[in-house]
């Protein structure tokens, strides 16, 4: 398929970068929530709003009443929440939380999936356990007890955990904490007795949970999937996540290209504008060629993963490589040529910067996902 967009594909891209541009600006979200002290860290208004336009319902199926699109229109609107550094939990509820209840019960999807398309629900997903993404080793816990599971142990920087209406828990039901198999996906109401939170607010001013399960009684029918055959459900939600941080990297990346590119024409040293000065446009040049091959691997990955394609895991982590080291060089030459100012809170070119340092750890940094595509590919 062409490494592009399609008709549709641009009509949907002009309609949510216009909604973004005017209602998802750093001024009128990530600015004002960070400095209000917001304990969720975005705008519920927003979201209703993104609810209105569809968006939140993307990735649902039209049976349960959504909009049965891919992972390719998910990124149009992925890649413009980066280009804006919008804070929403579009990222983890409308991608990876549909993605994990795309194979739960009737009366699960029936429970969470109305309030999602509505704008009125937030889902987190809670998988890693240490400081680093590493989802081959799960510890944390889920015991059978009578007709459920009674449910032990941690998940570290669970993205709006605290915020969230339900957590999509991946837990070990049965051997040991490396094994594949043996891992099952529950569904945790946030009112769950036994839920603790730590909050945290991370570098871009996002806000993630410690959270610790202490002996959470649940039901069986927060079983999503199988019970101990969960992992092949994981990952399809950990490759939803995974392209879906590419994307918005490639949003981050040229945001920050954009406003680096501006400045340049803007700038005087020396009596004239510093764009003229050549090591800076070869510089220029040379980011805009990263970043013009991040944006063609990345929809190469969606249109895989859309497709079903065996490649499609490889080709994802591809993606999230190539994503995050273009997205960091977009953001170091950004600051780096705005001069002193860069490094000053009046310049947004910094909140780039700190949204890409976020952005990289989630779901895998660049060297988790080099050594992952060796691995995929035999060597």
């Amino acid at each position: 398929m062409p490494l592009y967009h399609t008709e549709d594909q641009a009509m949907l891209a002009d309609s949510v970068t216009g909604f973004m541009a005017d209602e998802g600006g750093i001024k009128k979200q990530l600015r004002h929530w960070r400095d209000t002290g917001c304990k969720d860290g975005f705008g519920h208004g927003l979201w209703k709003q993104f609810a209105e336009m569809g968006l939140t319902g993307m990735l649902v199926a039209e049976a349960d009443g959504g909009l049965a699109m891919g992972h390719v229109e998910a990124g149009i609107v992925l890649a413009e929440i980066g280009r804006n550094l919008t804070p929403s939990p579009f990222l983890t509820t409308s991608v990876m939380g549909v993605t994990a209840l795309s194979e739960a019960s009737d009366d699960l999807r029936g429970r969470w999936l109305p309030g999602i398309i509505a704008g009125e629900t937030v889902l987190a997903v809670a998988i890693d356990e240490g400081a680093k993404h590493k989802p081959e080793k799960i510890a944390c816990r889920a015991e059978k007890a009578g007709n459920g599971f009674r449910l032990t142990g941690a998940k570290d920087f669970v993205i709006h955990g605290t915020s969230a209406d339900a957590l999509i828990v991946a837990a070990r039901t049965s051997g040991s904490d490396s094994d594949a198999d043996g891992v099952t996906l529950f569904a945790v109401p946030r009112d769950a007795a036994g839920i603790g939170h730590n909050a945290v607010r991370l570098v871009d001013s996002s806000i993630a949970s410690h959270v610790r399960f202490d002996g959470v009684e649940l039901d069986g029918s927060s079983v999503i999937g199988e019970v101990d055959g969960g992992r092949t459900l994981l990952n399809k939600v950990l490759s939803a996540g995974r392209i879906g941080a590419a994307a918005e990297q490639t949003g981050v990346g040229g945001g920050a290209f954009a406003m680096t590119t501006a400045y340049l024409k803007t700038r005087k040293q020396f009596g004239k504008l510093i764009g003229e000065f050549q090591a800076l446009q070869h510089r220029a040049a040379h980011l805009y060629s990263e970043l013009e091959i991040a944006e063609a691997v990345v929809i190469k990955a969606q249109q895989l993963l859309d497709g079903g394609s065996e490649r499609a895991e490889l080709m994802v982590s591809v993606a999230k490589a190539k994503a995050a080291r273009a997205c960091n060089l977009a953001v170091r030459e950004g600051v780096q040529m705005h001069g002193g100012v860069g490094m000053t809170d009046e310049y947004d070119i910094g909140l780039y910067m700190k949204r890409e340092r976020a952005l990289t750890e989630f779901m895998g940094d660049a060297n988790y996902h080099a050594e992952r595509v060796a691995q995929l590919s035999g060597y």
